[in-house]
């Protein structure tokens, strides 16, 4: 994408106790709290129905919170419209006119902001110098690719010169290849403006690849907090360590600081203090193939997944449980399906998980 020369004067986003039901009963979000940094990239991921849209519709304006307060910049908005707030917002339907061409949906929100007709111009122009769409000024919707109209979208929210930019699953009508050049083009543009922008997404990889920061999640509160290298190599919770990405749970029980599983076996896990039942969780990336004599576990290779630089193979442990080992490709050539190998993990790569 081009770049411009407006840097956007960020602000601070804080969620004191937000909460929100529907139904009465159910609370979609439950006394949410956190803080973002001005210009920070900040994700908010789950599954569907974890609460993360209803979220940012509460900061937006287009949710009234049951309980709690939204500050921008320092600034109680909770009661203040949506017309008012300044925010920027992106919707995964893109929400263009089409009827309207590309110049007309990108001035929309100035025209009803009452600026010159100067003024919206100049500021049209160079929202689509920002997002490469200069040229295509006079065109409609329909005549645009996918990826066209997602940047149009993306210009109309950035022409307000928005403190704060919301974002609601933007990129999710897109083919995979265009999805990740748009999360690459995303994160440049937003940091050479230095907008605070709030992505919504269920698509872990996306998060993982474009935010500062994640909150994970799940039934309305948020279940971990911190950088995407935090999330991924310490999860918290099992249901963050089983949401993000691929990893292998085990159940068992801690006993003089051992870990051992249903079968009474111990694994090298790191729990001093600990007793009473517990759960475990290892990267595949981080088990690796040994001599089924020195191994921690045993197994049958049942799938082999060849992915390029990497091969996942998954295997039938004795124990009954399915382990998943991802193995350099370059390592060795695919193993044998049905081969009965051993493998083994260091405690330091067993992640201890809460209860």
């Amino acid at each position: 994408m081009a770049r411009g020369a407006v840097i956007h004067a960020a602000a601070t986003v804080t969620l004191e106790r937000l909460s929100k039901s529907f139904d009465g009963a159910t609370r979609a979000v439950d006394a949410v709290s956190l803080s973002i940094a001005a210009g920070e990239f900040f994700a908010l991921l789950g599954p569907s129905g974890c609460g993360k849209t209803t979220t940012l519709r509460m900061i937006a304006g287009f949710e009234t919170p049951d309980e709690g307060h939204v500050l921008v910049g320092g600034a109680d908005i909770t009661e203040m419209p949506v017309h008012k707030r300044n925010m920027g917002m992106i919707f995964q339907s893109y929400a263009l006119f089409p009827h309207r061409t590309v110049a007309e949906n990108v001035a929309f929100g100035l025209r009803m902001r009452g600026l010159a007709s100067r003024d919206i111009e100049a500021r049209v122009a160079e929202a689509l110098r920002q997002v490469a769409l200069a040229g295509l000024e006079d065109r409609r919707p329909a005549q645009l690719s996918g990826g066209q109209q997602q940047r149009v979208a993306l210009a109309r929210a950035l022409v307000v010169r928005p403190p704060v930019l919301l974002c609601d699953e933007p990129l999710g009508a897109l083919d995979r290849k265009l999805r990740q050049s748009m999360q690459f083009e995303l994160k440049q543009l937003q940091k050479h403006l230095g907008v605070t922008l709030i992505f919504v997404t269920h698509d872990q990889e996306e998060a993982m690849a474009m935010s500062d920061r994640i909150a994970v999640m799940n039934a309305g509160r948020i279940d971990q907090l911190g950088t995407p290298a935090e999330i991924y190599g310490r999860p918290r919770t099992r249901f963050v360590a089983d949401f993000i990405g691929e990893i292998n749970l085990f159940d068992g029980e801690w006993s003089g600081g051992a870990f051992r599983l249903a079968d009474g076996r111990a694994v090298p896990a790191n729990g001093s203090g600990r007793a009473g039942r517990g759960a475990i969780a290892v990267r595949p990336e981080r088990m690796r193939f040994c001599s089924t004599a020195a191994a921690t576990l045993t197994g049958r290779i049942e799938t082999a997944n060849y992915l390029g630089g990497q091969t996942i193979y998954r295997i039938a442990a004795d124990g009954g449980q399915k382990i998943l080992v991802k193995e350099a490709s370059a390592a060795s050539t695919v193993r044998c399906l049905g081969t009965v190998v051993g493998v083994e993990w260091s405690a330091a790569d067993a992640i201890v998980l809460e209860d």
